[in-house]
């Protein structure tokens, strides 16, 4: 099997690793120096990379790192028990609720940004979760 692990840039590695592992419930596995570091508590390691804003991802990269609320179609989904408080304490972290919590036939939702400008959804599954409407 392949070996996922997800990288999060951040302007603040501190202010990163409080909100990741306060807010969202993971725990501060290693540092890599004052660079970096791993947190673990979610399905697949979860790497912080302080890297500065207004600083190029690659040489070829023709926009530029921005931490004010962005979009990509690549995004983190926490599940969780207790979706409300868990929504409370990422707020209480310096996440933003972009659409609060809505009911779904496999559970119910919370669209957030963390402090980074990174999107994030928090679900709670219900039943079966998303085998409610898999049909299998």
């Amino acid at each position: 099997m392949l070996e996922l692990r997800v990288c999060i840039d951040v302007d603040d590695l501190e202010k990163g690793i409080a909100f990741y592992t306060q807010g969202m419930g993971l725990r501060l596995g290693r540092r890599f120096g004052d660079k970096a570091a791993e947190l673990l508590g979610a399905s697949s390691p979860i790497d912080i990379l302080a890297k500065p804003a207004g600083t190029q991802a690659t040489a070829s990269a023709s926009s530029t790192r921005d931490y004010r609320r962005h979009w990509t179609p690549v995004h983190l989904d926490f599940v969780v028990t207790g979706l409300d408080a868990a929504v409370q304490r990422a707020q209480a972290y310096g996440a933003t609720v972009e659409q609060g919590i809505k009911e779904q036939e496999w559970g119910r939702i919370a669209i957030l940004a963390d402090p980074f400008g990174h999107g994030l959804c928090i679900l709670e599954f219900k039943g079966r979760g998303y085998d409610e409407i898999s049909g299998g």
